[in-house]
């Protein structure tokens, strides 16, 4: 009698009715139920491995040839699997000046400024339509949601942006984007999700409706903020096709646009760009992947700090109270 026989002997026939559906009939000494288990199991992890493998290869090279040194770009034909040599000079050389170190700076003025105005603009017009006494509620809301349906086109957009003399000015990138429809929708069912108690409980102490919001919505509606802050600080950090129509000054462009220029159009790198007086730049490849890396890192660093807050926000704020 084998291990497993003895086993089901000694554990009767009450226990057997208790046993797992997942273990099924016998078949050879081996339970059918168990291997159709683990096969589904194993075919799971082979599927998730596979789709692993193929989001995390292509940027695990591109972050090896950032960091690979010349001499094995050279000899690998432009791309590495793993950098014998790892060697930061690529990195080095974006950081030290020139057109790339300030394209970086200009996307994280224009992130962390759009964001902000955003997320201000954005959440007192939200918290606005979700009070029921406000003036003139159902025609702005409706106003908002029109938005949605129909948009301005890009020649309107040129006209107006140029008619306020918002040409190669960096406000051309946060201004006509401050403010999506769709999270002002969902901001505003998020406020009003909140107990109105809370609100009327601080208008009989006195208190105004700035000071309501600013001291009692917002430090209770964290998860919104973080939620919308993400999306905001996404666009304006991939900002690329407002930056292509608004900004013809090279110093101004952002970092998309110069990724544009030197991957798409294939354009290189010289010593202007990278600012290494009496020095030889890294190889081109080195530094163009260097400079996708710098573009996709911030971010990759940002949302894992978000995550716990997004899920909530964007669960709460979508739900109809």
């Amino acid at each position: 009698m084998s291990v497993m026989e003895r086993g089901h002997a000694h554990t009767g026939p009450e226990a057997a009715t208790t046993r797992s559906p997942k273990r099924g009939r016998r078949s050879g000494g081996l339970y059918v139920g168990y291997r159709s288990h683990w096969a589904a199991e194993g075919a799971k992890m082979l599927a998730l491995g596979l789709c692993c493998l193929v989001v995390l290869g292509p940027f695990a090279m591109v972050v090896a040839t950032s960091l690979a040194d010349p001499e094995q770009i050279a000899r690998d034909g432009g791309m590495v699997l793993w950098p014998e040599v790892p060697t930061l000079e690529a990195y080095r050389a974006i950081f030290t000046g020139g057109q790339i170190s300030g394209a970086i700076g200009v996307s994280a003025f224009v992130t962390i400024v759009g964001t902000a105005v955003a997320l201000s603009v954005t959440s007192l017009l939200a918290y606005a339509l979700s009070r029921r006494t406000m003036p003139f509620r159902g025609v702005l809301l409706g106003a908002v949601l029109l938005t949605m349906l129909f948009g301005v086109g890009i020649i309107p957009l040129y006209l107006t942006v140029k008619t306020f003399h918002l040409l190669d000015s960096l406000w051309s990138l946060i201004i006509p984007v401050s403010v999506s429809a769709f999270n002002v929708i969902v901001m505003r069912q998020f406020f009003q999700n909140l107990p109105d108690e809370i609100s009327e409980a601080a208008t009989i102490d006195g208190a105004s409706e700035l000071k309501i919001f600013t001291t009692i919505i917002v430090p209770l509606s964290k998860p919104i903020f973080a939620a919308i802050g993400l999306f905001y600080a996404v666009n304006f950090w991939n900002t690329f096709f407002s930056a292509l129509l608004y900004i013809n000054d090279q110093s101004k462009w952002p970092i998309q646009l110069i990724l544009r220029q030197y991957l798409v159009n294939n354009a290189q790198v010289g010593l202007d760009e990278v600012a290494m007086a009496g020095e030889m730049p890294p190889a081109q490849p080195s530094l163009q992947m260097a400079i996708l890396v710098v573009s996709l890192i911030p971010i990759v660093c940002v949302y894992p700090f978000l995550q716990k807050h997004f899920t909530k926000g964007m669960l709460t704020g979508a739900i109809k109270g």
